[in-house]
């Protein structure tokens, strides 16, 4: 446990970022969900609206340090390529 004063504070930060950082990711896990559904249901126009919505999350996810640069790209290139197969 924390002893000293800067160390108390330092849990509190950490507390407050972790909660932030969970919303943040929660948010970017339901867009990509609806992505995939929309992947599912074999409608193309909803998949390409859903992906449209869904990669300034994910990039904003790398901005606020939630998900790494590569992760993020990878993960809209293969749904892209997902969507574009639909056909």
């Amino acid at each position: 446990m924390a002893n000293t004063p800067q160390a108390k504070k330092r849990a509190r930060q950490n507390e407050a970022r972790f909660a932030v950082n969970k919303m943040r990711r929660s948010r970017i896990r339901t867009y990509l969900r609806f992505v995939e559904e929309a992947i599912a249901s074999g409608d193309k126009d909803a998949a390409a609206a859903a992906l449209k919505a869904a990669q300034p999350e994910l990039m904003r996810g790398v901005t606020k340090g939630v998900v790494h640069k590569n992760t993020a790209a990878r993960k809209i290139s293969r749904l892209a390529s997902r969507v574009k197969a639909i056909g």
